[in-house]
């Protein structure tokens, strides 16, 4: 329970003398805070005018208190990376709530009284143990985007696709147990993104294919029935799906194009052999035909990585002791192949990892990647740890300035952005600031010209970042909580890679122009290889990197025989 303070917290007494209508509290600092006080500063719940709160990184916040529903002009709720058990009952007097955030807790339920919110727009509830949705979810007929992944679902209610939920787009409800998708799907008529990958589903129903904007669908890691559809699923291969469905592929129901795909089938059949439907086949000749062509198909489908190791061509990193008590993990990694000239492929790119930061990194603060153009930097690199005031490093779209004032800078910019907007969400590298407090060290990549290249969590290195002309990737991910962290992103990493590498192949894009690149304008693209200068295929090459000690001790080596063994029948690794 929230505890009875002796004096009120300084940041909401200064929410409540300015009348401010935002609040974060984050953090090791706030978490020591919710400790010591058993709870929440209970003056919290009287800062009626908040439109925007942020509780998010304290273990010790187990609960919040019913007065939680005092704070009527709330549009934003953000409750994330906590311990939280349960959400109070009084949740449905925030009638001004649009965004609703409690994902990576311990919840095992959401109450019904969530329903109740009119104006909801997104609800994220990931990475709980939560068993059933709340009743009424139709009744939120404003709602955008639902992500319910990583709970413990057996079936998604079937009011969550209620006609009336005309503006939802975005349903994620990957890892859980779901064992069947409703045939109503087809009612959500805005549907652009669906994600149940990793769940209990044996069939997909025909209705999928009329969902008419439905253009990204994850359904990996289910054992389907139809194996044929099965592999599609695992190539990545939506618009496959989809016109498999609509054709009357092997699923499940009767979608808008089932019938007389059949029919249609048997006469094309008919057409291309000059015999009738029935007319006697060879026994076995065609079926023996269409199982070599469905097999050169699955293995064109393949997303092909090659590792080269160590010994071809070594690259190491070298890790300082002064990274130990601020964020001692890191794994790196060299790609080649990787087309990032054509068309949107460099913004597709950008886009997958702030993704990745977003979400399996949770905002930065479980792991950081860097990208950067591998022909920028010199090997070897070092992982140090550095003082504010001693570590220097060009940052994105900006001059070379210390890590102290660029920090300062960036502070400064925060509080512009919060007056100008009256919230508190700041954009761009703002939102991680946090993620420093009370570091004497900052961890940083130097190459072996001492130029810092990163500076985790934060930014990179303006001289080493990737444009359309990039045709070689050093990749870094560091973290402070485990080595396992960083592995498991760069495998996300690169499998999304060879992905987006392997569309942009089979889209065959023209040369971009667009002017992709981070928040700072890009630069004029690249002119265009010379014939056979860029990739000739989706194919991508990993080159091994090895972190060791100061002494040479070695302390990993990325990819080893144990990465990049995720379980898809679309993913060759060649080692």
């Amino acid at each position: 329970m929230d505890g009875k303070d002796e004096c009120v917290w300084a940041e909401i007494e200064k929410a409540e003398n300015e009348n401010r209508r935002e609040l974060v509290l984050q953090g090791t600092n706030t978490d020591e805070r919710i400790q010591s006080n058993r709870g929440l500063n209970s003056k919290l719940y009287s800062l009626t005018l908040l439109n925007y709160l942020e509780i998010s990184s304290c273990p010790s916040l187990t609960e919040i208190h019913e007065n939680i529903g005092n704070l009527i002009h709330l549009t934003s709720l953000l409750l994330c990376r906590n311990k939280i058990r349960s959400v109070p009952k009084s949740i449905g007097k925030l009638k001004c709530l649009k965004i609703l955030d409690v994902s990576v807790n311990e919840l095992q339920d959401i109450p019904d009284e969530v329903s109740l919110l009119s104006e909801l727009k997104t609800l994220n509830i990931s990475c709980n143990s939560i068993t059933s949705l709340p009743k009424g979810l139709s009744q939120c007929v404003k709602i955008s985007n639902i992500n319910v992944s990583r709970n413990g679902l057996t079936a998604l209610p079937g009011d969550l696709f209620s006609e009336k939920l005309e503006l939802l787009s975005t349903v994620i409800a990957s890892e859980n147990a779901i064992d069947e998708l409703s045939s109503d799907i087809s009612n959500l008529a805005a549907l652009k993104v669906l994600d149940l990958s990793s769940n209990k589903l044996t069939e997909l129903p025909f209705e999928l294919g009329d969902c008419s904007k439905l253009k990204e669908i994850n359904f990996k890691g289910n054992k389907l029935k139809d194996k044929r559809l099965e592999k599609m699923v695992n190539g990545c291969q939506a618009k496959s799906v989809l016109d498999y469905l609509r054709a009357g592929g092997r699923g499940k129901g009767k979608g808008k194009a089932q019938g007389g795909a059949a029919a249609a089938e048997e006469k094309g059949d008919a057409a291309a052999g000059g015999a009738a439907p029935n007319t006697p086949k060879k026994k076995g000749g065609r079926n023996k035909k269409h199982r070599n062509q469905d097999e050169d198909m699955d293995e064109l489908d393949r997303l092909v990585l090659k590792v080269l190791h160590v010994s071809e061509n070594p690259v190491t990193v070298k890790v300082a002791a002064e990274v130990k008590d601020v964020r001692p993990y890191i794994v790196g990694c060299v790609v080649r192949g990787m087309n990032l000239l054509r068309g949107n492929a460099l913004k597709r790119f950008l886009a997958a990892q702030t993704k990745l930061h977003d979400e399996m990194c949770a905002r930065r603060t479980t792991a950081t990647i860097a990208t950067h153009d591998f022909s920028l930097l010199k090997a070897p690199l070092l992982y140090d740890g550095r003082t504010p005031d001693t570590l220097q490093i060009v940052p994105l779209g900006r001059k070379e300035m210390k890590a102290v004032d660029l920090l300062r800078q960036l502070q400064q910019e925060a509080e512009e952005q919060r007056k100008q907007k009256k919230r508190q969400n700041v954009s761009g590298l703002h939102k991680y600031l946090q993620l420093l407090d009370g570091k004497t060290h900052y961890p940083c990549l130097v190459d072996a010209e001492g130029h810092v290249i990163s500076f985790p969590p934060i930014t990179n290195s303006d001289k080493t970042k990737i444009k359309k002309s990039t045709r070689e990737l050093f990749l870094e991910v560091t973290s402070p909580t485990s080595l396992q962290t960083c592995k498991d992103v760069m495998d996300a990493l690169i499998i999304k890679m060879a992905e987006l590498n392997k569309f942009t192949f089979d889209h065959k894009e023209a040369d971009g122009s667009d002017g992709e690149g981070e928040a700072e304008p890009a630069p004029a693209p690249a002119p265009a290889p010379a014939e056979g200068d860029g990739p000739a295929g989706p194919e991508l090459t990993l080159l091994q990197v090895r972190v060791v000690d100061m002494e040479g001790n070695l302390k990993v080596v990325y990819p080893s025989k144990t990465d990049l063994t995720a379980e898809s029948c679309n993913l060759k690794v060649v080692r």
